[in-house]
């Protein structure tokens, strides 16, 4: 009779269980799972974004635009103001002209003693011409100064020369050879004037 020996080892390997037997019934697995409700949040929450991002944008495109409007606006009004300016510098020697003839007639043939009529008339009539020409001047923006007694500054003066004069404090305008002329806020041209000198 043959007699047959079994392993008790093969009958445990057969009768164990595997090691991952246990962690596949664990009823929490670790693995989340995104809903359509999620999904639906997560979108919002981009269109959200985009709509504030391209709010901005409008924004800013609207304050460009408004920036580029004033620009403009404000170019156009400066050429419209200073279009005459080579014209008006044109015309300055013409006032210089007047103002010279005006002082060239001695104060005692511009009297109303003085018999010569004829000057006086025509001391008269130059005179009108000037006062019509600066308040046309006046009109467009154009006026005239006279800087004497003040301050010298070199964006207003032009000195033609310096001399000591006793009284007088340095770097102050002493004589006007010809008055300055403006255009609105700008120089048409600087006043020529004389400067006490330092000592």
């Amino acid at each position: 009779m043959v007699s047959r020996h079994y392993s008790e080892k093969s009958t445990l390997d057969n009768t164990t269980a595997p090691p991952n037997a246990a962690e596949s019934n664990d009823p929490n697995p670790s693995t989340e799972t995104s809903t359509p409700e999620d999904a639906h949040i997560k979108a919002l929450a981009e269109k959200d974004a985009q709509i504030a991002q391209l709010q901005d944008m409008y924004r800013r495109a609207l304050a460009d635009a408004e920036n580029v409007r004033q620009r403009t606006r404000k170019e156009i009004d400066e050429k419209q103001s200073y279009a005459i300016q080579k014209f008006a510098k044109e015309l300055l020697n013409t006032a210089d002209i007047l103002t010279m003839a005006l002082d060239s007639v001695p104060a005692a043939e511009r009297s109303e003693k003085s018999t010569n009529s004829h000057l006086k008339d025509l001391y008269t009539g130059v005179s009108m011409t000037r006062v019509e020409l600066l308040k046309t001047f006046k009109q467009f923006g154009v006026e005239s100064y006279n800087p004497d007694g003040e301050k010298f500054d070199h964006n207003l003066h032009q000195a033609l020369f310096q001399a000591s004069v006793p009284g007088k404090e340095p770097g102050v305008v002493f004589q006007v050879t010809k008055v300055g002329y403006k255009l609105h806020d700008r120089v048409l041209r600087p006043a020529q004037v004389g400067v006490v000198q330092s000592e």
